[in-house]
């Protein structure tokens, strides 16, 4: 049955490997539906999330296939009920007299915040889950976005588990 997996991976933090993590996907067909890429608490090491749709075989092949990659330190299949996932989104949408009060609404019951305001343009910051990121994208559309800019999900197991203690392991 497909569904979609999210996984961490700690690589060394060295020119190349975002590119040899990429290339392992695109080498053997998989398709990735997000990725996201950023230094963690040591310099030394960077935490990739890769989410995708597969079934058990393709999950249990990408996490063959990437813990063969000589920089790759730890890859770790995510657990949905024992992680947290967000993604953070900013939104421009036109300003207008006649729409400020319902985006400002909106933008309070989404907890979201205005962070740049104009006389012809707001620009909203919203992080949370993506159902939650693309309900509000929908609500905008009657407003009028103008720019969107999302990053992808990030993930972190809850608890004490993590990619860093795994790999002093």
């Amino acid at each position: 049955m497909e569904q979609q997996y999210v996984i961490g991976v700690l690589v060394a933090n060295i020119s190349g490997v975002l590119s040899r993590v990429s290339g392992m996907f695109t080498r053997r067909g998989f398709n990735i539906d997000c990725l996201t890429v950023g230094e963690t608490e040591s310099s030394k090491f960077s935490r990739i999330t890769v989410a995708f749709h597969g079934d058990d075989d393709i999950k249990e092949r990408i996490v063959t296939q990437l813990e063969k990659l000589h920089d790759v330190k730890e890859v770790e299949v995510l657990s949905p009920n024992e992680t947290v996932i967000r993604e953070l989104l900013l939104l421009k949408v036109r300003n207008s007299a006649e729409t400020r009060q319902d985006i400002m609404t909106a933008v309070e019951i989404f907890r979201s915040k205005i962070v740049d305001y104009s006389a012809q343009a707001l620009v909203c910051e919203l992080t949370g889950e993506s159902t939650k990121i693309d309900a509000f994208i929908e609500l905008m559309k009657s407003y009028g976005i103008m720019e969107i800019c999302r990053t992808g999900i990030v993930a972190i197991e809850r608890g004490e588990n993590c990619l860093r203690t795994l790999h002093e392991k």
